[in-house]
């Protein structure tokens, strides 16, 4: 009898020794399951996040000219897969009750991005605009600035035409252009199309903040002419992969410019690009062209490069 119960006690304790060990085996088990879903949920969620898009601030920005053909490079660095651009021109730095807005707003104005992708924006008034550029530089030391220029002259003629045809839009009246340029004969150092044209005196205050190679200079004249040549220049200055090739152009010989393909879809500019320019005299033409000279000569040798200006 006493080695019955003895046997029964033995059994228990055995028993009992078991479930303690699969107790413990199922509570390390679901602690290890619910430390594997946390990994994996936080994993799921930390890779969701870095593919996300959102709005970033541009790492890239077109600060003239303009009439330059800053719409031109806009659209056609548009067509690198890794480049997304601002559609409007934002005047965030040369508007004040924009800057006033802060930098939330002015992010709120770009578009969304993948990692990886850059952010350009393009106001051609950032240029000649003196406040510009220490704003620009509190916004971001590393911005890399795109300045596209062509002929200063032809620049101001269709300069001009653009103002013309807004007031003449909008039934305005508006003084000839050799009104506005001449005074007594002599060119009008006043007329403010004219001092958009005197690119030194707006590239010194930027190379008072931006170091040279920070600005790459487009040839507004080539990227009409032939854009390939001039958009792998950009794509090096902003690090990007060579994407765009000659393939992403061809020329519309009715609008007398080069258009964009991309993905078998094509692009023109619109309406505006390659208007005919207000008339202006030989004379008066030539004597813009004599009253640049010194300038530009300035301007090339501050960019290291010199332009077939007239």
């Amino acid at each position: 009898m006493l080695w019955t119960v003895l046997l029964a006690l033995l059994v228990l304790l055995l028993l009992q020794t078991q479930l303690c060990v699969c107790l413990r085996e199922l509570r390390t088990g679901g602690s290890s399951s619910s430390s594997y879903l946390s990994s994996s949920s936080s994993s799921s969620s930390s890779s969701s996040s870095s593919n996300a898009t959102q709005q970033r601030l541009p790492g890239a920005i077109i600060i003239g000219v303009r009439k330059g053909g800053t719409r031109a490079l806009l659209e056609m660095l548009n067509l690198h897969p890794d480049v997304e651009v601002a559609k409007a021109e934002v005047h965030y730095f040369n508007v004040e009750e924009h800057y006033r807005r802060g930098l939330a707003w002015y992010r709120a104005q770009m578009p969304f991005t993948l990692p990886g992708q850059l952010t350009v924006e393009k106001t051609p008034g950032y240029f000649a605009a003196p406040q510009v550029p220490a704003r620009v530089w509190d916004m971001n030391p590393a911005v890399r600035l795109l300045l596209i220029v062509r002929d200063p002259a032809e620049r101001l003629v269709s300069d001009y035409t653009q103002v013309l045809h807004n007031r003449l839009t909008r039934h305005k009246p508006y003084q000839p252009l050799e009104e506005l340029l001449l005074h007594k004969g002599h060119i009008d150092p006043g007329y403010k199309a004219l001092q958009r044209s005197l690119y030194h005196q707006h590239l010194a205050r930027w190379l008072e903040v931006f170091p040279r190679e920070q600005i790459h200079v487009v040839d507004g004249d080539a990227l009409i002419r032939d854009p390939f040549p001039e958009l792998r220049k950009a794509e090096r200055f902003l690090d990007l992969p060579p994407r765009i090739s000659p393939n992403n152009f061809y020329y519309n010989t009715t609008k007398g410019f080069y258009c964009l393909l991309s993905a078998g879809h094509d692009k023109c500019l619109d309406e505006s690009k390659g208007r005919p320019h207000a008339p202006l005299s030989a004379q008066a033409f030539r004597k813009l062209c004599h009253y640049f000279r010194e300038p530009n000569k300035l301007f090339f040798e501050m960019v290291g490069r010199s332009f077939s200006w007239c």
